[in-house]
């Protein structure tokens, strides 16, 4: 299991990609395409949906490792049923799981209103919380060919220095969790982004709650990718 702590300086990947989008600020106002041109050949969509502003700084090189780029084609399309069964299995038995496709993967995102919460200022897996989290680990064990990255958020109170020691210790206690149901720790990474990546306002209690999240994103591991391109080419 890889622990990737956020930094603030913006990952050089080339010339061309630079232009434009050197700074911190430019990166932060970038949309989707932009995001993923600063990324490069990895899924840009799917590291913007769980690292969102963040998405060009720093760090985030080895993200995109792990998720890796989007297959297209035959073996695109093979890896896209893939994905789409797994994403109805996952909406089917947690419904209350924010559940999205996204590029070759999968997003699912957890806050206090759908399953998988915490108290304020705690990080323990409650009960209510190991029941969703053993559903999808028995679904990930179904589908054994992904790598996952979870990622923790949190609202705004409270000091940035806590807010992202509690980002870890949620991302950390989700991902151990999950492997201690089996899992294998090699296929997670954890990252966490404190109060840097709001998904609602922060004026709001509901937004707020919102903010308290825990996502997940699913993406097919390179044996799935091997297999698919092989299949696709005619193979066995």
């Amino acid at each position: 299991m890889k622990n990737i702590l956020r930094n603030i300086t913006v990952v050089a990947l080339g010339a061309a990609m630079l232009t434009g989008f050197t700074s911190c600020e430019a990166t932060k106002n970038a949309n989707n395409k932009q995001k993923g041109a600063v990324i490069g050949a990895t899924g840009g969509a799917i590291l913007g949906a769980i690292i969102g502003n963040n998405a060009g700084k720093g760090g985030n090189g080895e993200l995109g490792a792990v998720i890796g780029g989007v297959v297209g084609g035959g073996a695109g399309v093979l890896i896209g049923n893939k994905m789409d069964k797994q994403a109805q299995q996952i909406e089917q038995e947690i419904p209350g799981a924010s559940v999205e496709r996204v590029d070759d993967g999968i997003v699912v995102t957890f806050d206090e209103n759908s399953g998988v919460y915490f108290d304020t200022a705690k990080y323990n897996i409650n009960a209510n919380s190991q029941t969703m989290l053993n559903k999808l680990s028995n679904i990930m064990k179904e589908y054994n060919q992904t790598n996952v990255i979870v990622a923790g958020h949190t609202d705004s109170v409270g000091s940035d220095a806590s807010n992202l020691t509690l980002s870890q210790n949620r991302a950390n206690a989700v991902t151990n969790y999950m492997i201690g149901t089996g899992l294998s720790a090699g296929r997670f990474t954890t990252v966490w982004y404190g109060e840097a990546q709001p998904a609602a306002s922060n004026d709001t209690a509901e937004g707020r709650a919102q903010n308290r999240r825990v996502q997940l994103a699913i993406v097919p591991n390179e044996q799935m990718k091997e297999d698919a391109i092989n299949q696709a080419n005619g193979g066995n």
